[in-house]
């Protein structure tokens, strides 16, 4: 007797219909308003996000300050 292959897919734990995995797809197709991503992982995402920006913030202001155009004077809007 052979060893079903382990799977991480939800598609073969759903069981929709035949709960075959062409099933599960053409549901999820069709309502695409009950889909949604745990809130575990948008909540991971979320602060991933955070992060990242203020990493970014941090590497601009540690960045070395440039002038664009040194010799050329201000010009003032009137």
């Amino acid at each position: 007797m052979t060893r079903r292959k382990k799977s991480r897919s939800i598609a073969d734990k759903v069981t929709i219909r035949t709960g075959r995995r062409k099933d599960y797809k053409q549901w999820r197709h069709e309502n695409p308003d009950e889909v949604t991503s745990s809130r575990r992982y948008t909540d991971k995402k979320r602060q991933q996000r955070k992060l990242q920006a203020e990493r970014k913030l941090a590497r601009q202001e540690s960045g070395q300050k440039i002038a664009i155009h040194p010799d050329k004077p201000e010009q003032k809007d009137d």
